[in-house]
Formats: structure tokens, C-alpha cells, sequence
């Protein structure tokens, strides 16, 4: 990631400050807290130094409600992503406590006291999960319909699922360069890689965060080596570089990769490339009508792709190229 990506990462998406040392938070703030707090805590066995300001029970009642608040987390599909849910998860699962150290806690995170009971749920009905995004390197984008992309371990989704091995070797990294042991420090990152994660320094903060591949959902772009297949990358990365995303993810292909739908900055990412006339509807895996009317709206101005008479569909120069291997 090189210095232009570190200017455009100022006020885009930068993650909430893990832990709430004075007990005031933001409403955005406080569950990626509460998910860095108890990750902290299984690693250190250390409650937060604030905390005790605002409960009445002592460090060693602290510990045990951090470790039922990081079992009952781990088990939560999924866990909590805005402040009613993290509210919720915190009073049920501490419902046997003194009403004032629920108080309390829910006061240091800044969580909501009496979450309403028709708030509205973190995740849109029928995705599987979301994933923000930090901005996008024009690296990442192979063709025009793939996707690399980068998620903070701070966000509560992430924390839940961050592997100890893997935040240990992030804390020894941390501790090998303060030392100036650099050689140590680049093999804890390759640990790091290797499990999926990487450390990446963005404005001058590092930030560990998990990687994750992401295949458009409903469109199949030309490859780089058919016509139009570098317009369409090149469309792609006009759209996303250097941008936070939101990717709903329904499901995961055989490649591994999350097939998802993108949006950046109030734009549909599929939208843009099927109006552009820079990929297909992908009829074989997904119905939605919006989509192939998106599609004959580009056929019948003759954009993009659509300005050839009959363009080759990219699974079918797949298929033949399979077959001319063989």
C-alpha cells in the first residue's frame, strides 16, 4: 500500500480506537470496543483499567463477566454489529449480575441502557453477512468482475472469528519492530499472510486486517485477454480504487472467493459495469430482473462491448480455452 492509498484512507473508513479509556464513546464506537476489549481480554486476562469507575464489583468480578461475554461472542451468529444488538448481548448475557454493573459497563461502551425492541437488525434480510471494507489498492483488481479486499480485525464481525495465533503474532510483531528486530518482525508477518491476514500501514497507523477475495454477484466481466476485457478492469478500478466498500455476501464459489453485491460511495458496482456495457448478466446464477434489464438498456445503445455484432461470452471462451488444453 503506497502513500497515495494512506491519503485517501484520511477520513474514509478509519476504524474506531480500540477500548474506551474514559468510558465515552461514540455510538459507532462502542461495539468495536466491546469486540477489541474482550479479544484483549483473552489474550491478556486484563479487564479495562476504565472500568472500574463505573461498576461497583471488583477486577476479579470483572474478569468473569469478560469471559462470559467473549464465550457468548464467539458462539453469536453473528455477533453484534450496532449498538441495540451490543446492548442486548450484554444484558443477556449478564442478566444474573447486579443491574449496576450491567448499568455500568453498558455506560463505559456507551451502549444504549433500555435497547428498543423494534430496532432495526445490522444485516439486510437474505445476505449471509457484510463486510466493510478498507480502501480498495488498483492492485487488487485482476479483471472486472474480481475483486481483493482488506477487513479490520477492529470491526466486532472480524473479532469474533480472529484466530489467538494469529493476534499474538500481530502483538510480537508490534513488540519485534519497537525493538528494531526487523528480521523478526518480517517473519511474524509472513505468519500473518500465510493465515489469511496481513498487517497494513495506513495514515501512519498500522492496522492488522483479514483478506478476503470477492467475485461480483450476477455478472461475468470479458477476461483480460478477450475484447473489452481491459476496458472492463480498468471501469472496475475507475470505480473502487482507493474507496471503502460495502459487499453483501451471499455465498462462496468453488475458487473460495465471497460472491457478493458492491457498493461505493451510493453506487451499485454491478450496475455501473452492466450499463457500461463492460460485462454480461450472468444468467446461469443469478435471476434478478433489474440486471438483465440493466444489460438490454446497454445492447440497444451499442455500448462498450455491446459495439460488436455478436461478442463472445466469457464462459464460453472459458469452456473452449478448457477444451484446447486438454
Amino acid at each position: 500500500m503506497g502513500n497515495a492509498l494512506r491519503f485517501l484512507y484520511k477520513g474514509c473508513c478509519k476504524p474506531a480506537t480500540a477500548g474506551v479509556s474514559d468510558g465515552v464513546s461514540t455510538p459507532n464506537d462502542g461495539v468495536s470496543a466491546l469486540s477489541h476489549d474482550l479479544f484483549q481480554f483473552d489474550t491478556t486476562s486484563q479487564v479495562p483499567e476504565g472500568l472500574s469507575k463505573h461498576v461497583v464489583s471488583s477486577k476479579k468480578a470483572q474478569a468473569n463477566w469478560y469471559r462470559k461475554l467473549l464465550e457468548a461472542w464467539r458462539e453469536a451468529k453473528p455477533p453484534p454489529k450496532i449498538p441495540e444488538e451490543a446492548s442486548r448481548f450484554v444484558i443477556q448475557t449478564l442478566k444474573r449480575h447486579q443491574k449496576a454493573d450491567v448499568q455500568g459497563l453498558l455506560a463505559y461502551y456507551g451502549l444504549p441502557r433500555q435497547p428498543s425492541a423494534n430496532a432495526p437488525t445490522s444485516l439486510p434480510q437474505g445476505f449471509k453477512f457484510e463486510l466493510q471494507t478498507l480502501p480498495v489498492d488498483m492492485k487488487a483488481v485482476p479483471d472486472g468482475d474480481t475483486i481483493t479486499v482488506y477487513v479490520s480485525t477492529t470491526d466486532p464481525r472480524e473479532s469474533s472469528n480472529l484466530p489467538r495465533e494469529v493476534r499474538l503474532a500481530a502483538d510480537q510483531r508490534s513488540k519485534a519492530r519497537a525493538a528494531k528486530n526487523y528480521t523478526k518482525a518480517d517473519e511474524l508477518h509472513k505468519k500473518i499472510i500465510d493465515s489469511g491476514y496481513r498487517v497494513l500501514n495506513l495514515q501512519n497507523q498500522e492496522i492488522l486486517a483479514r483478506k478476503y477475495r470477492i467475485r461480483l454477484r450476477g455478472i461475468d466481466a470479458p477476461e483480460s485477454s478477450m475484447p473489452y476485457g481491459k476496458e472492463a478492469k480498468e471501469e472496475l478500478v475507475k470505480l473502487i480504487q482507493g474507496k471503502c466498500l460495502k459487499v453483501l455476501v451471499y455465498d462462496e464459489d468453488l475458487y473460495g472467493r465471497c460472491v457478493g453485491d458492491i457498493f461505493c460511495n451510493g453506487k451499485f458496482v454491478q450496475e455501473v459495469m452492466l450499463k457500461e456495457g463492460l460485462a454480461w448478466h450472468y444468467t446461469a446464477y443469478d435471476q434478478r430482473v433489474e440486471l438483465a434489464t440493466w444489460e438490454k438498456e446497454a445492447r440497444a445503445k451499442r455500448v462498450g462491448l455491446w459495439a460488436s455484432a455478436n461478442p463472445e461470452k466469457p464462459w464460453e471462451w472459458r469452456k473452449n480455452k478448457r477444451q484446447r488444453v486438454a
